[in-house]
């Protein structure tokens, strides 16, 4: 029976636990199997078309990650990676399995997703930070941090449409970092701004992991992903490959890559 529970209980030593998951997508329509067979016979037609036209995303997917640990998940395009944050972000569920995540996740899956472009840079900020959770006394009592890491300089005070990609991408990791989340879940997130930013970045990242915030971290850049992570689990093809020491699995996605 499918099922997901996300609690805010503080106990639980996991923060993150995924238990024999598996996540399909319908992937057709019902048009070309033809009128007259989904009208004589409905409950066999569909279920044909399910078993045929479905693309399993996740199958039988099981981990857990500690309070504090940061888990980095690499793959290939395709292997699940975004459907398994999707399914601890809350904004998809599975088909079978249960995803059970403790404490306030806050999802870097797009950066700016959800900012307007005709608000300024201090009322996205603002906004955002809302919807990310905080109640707006406490955006205000942290928007000039916010700001400041963001380093947009005199373009706060303009509307969104007037910044450049890395610009709104730098302002949305900001208020993402700035909110005190329990659980932080990051797709590609660390290829913002130059490279002295994602310097910037990858440290507060570690100070996050630290202070005991846990964290997914989706990504292609293998040097990041050992830099920040406890342990890696490596997707392919919906399920896990390997799940291990950074050290390990990177090196055994690079060698399987290069073959």
């Amino acid at each position: 029976m499918s099922s997901e529970l996300q609690s805010t209980g503080a106990s639980a030593r996991y923060a993150i636990e995924i238990d024999d998951v598996t996540k399909t997508y319908a992937t057709g329509s019902l048009a070309g199997i033809g009128l007259k067979n989904l009208l004589v016979h409905p409950a066999r037609t569909v279920r044909t078309w399910r078993n045929l036209r479905r693309h399993t995303a996740l199958e039988g997917v099981s981990f857990s990650v500690e309070r504090g640990q940061c888990l980095g998940v690499i793959g290939q395009n395709g292997s699940g990676k975004s459907t398994l944050l999707g399914l601890v972000a809350g904004v998809l569920w599975p088909d079978s399995g249960e995803v059970r995540v403790h404490g306030r996740v806050c999802p870097l899956l797009e950066l700016g997703a959800g900012f307007h472009p005709e608000l300024t840079g201090v009322e996205n900020a603002i906004m955002n930070g809302v919807l990310l959770g905080l109640p707006r006394r406490e955006v205000l009592a942290r928007l000039d941090q916010i700001l400041d890491f963001a380093e947009l300089g005199d373009f706060v005070d303009r509307p969104l449409r007037m910044f450049s990609s890395g610009m709104v991408a730098r302002l949305g990791f900001s208020v993402a970092v700035h909110v005190d989340p329990d659980v932080l879940l990051m797709d590609e997130v660390l290829s913002v701004g130059d490279e002295r930013f994602r310097k910037k970045c990858t440290e507060k990242l570690q100070e996050f992991r630290d202070r005991g915030v846990t964290m997914l971290f989706v990504s292609h850049a293998m040097e990041t992903v050992l830099e920040v992570s406890n342990q890696v689990a490596w997707l392919r093809n919906g399920k896990i490959e390997t799940l291990g020491t950074p050290s390990e699995v990177v090196d055994r996605y690079r060698t399987a890559s290069r073959a």
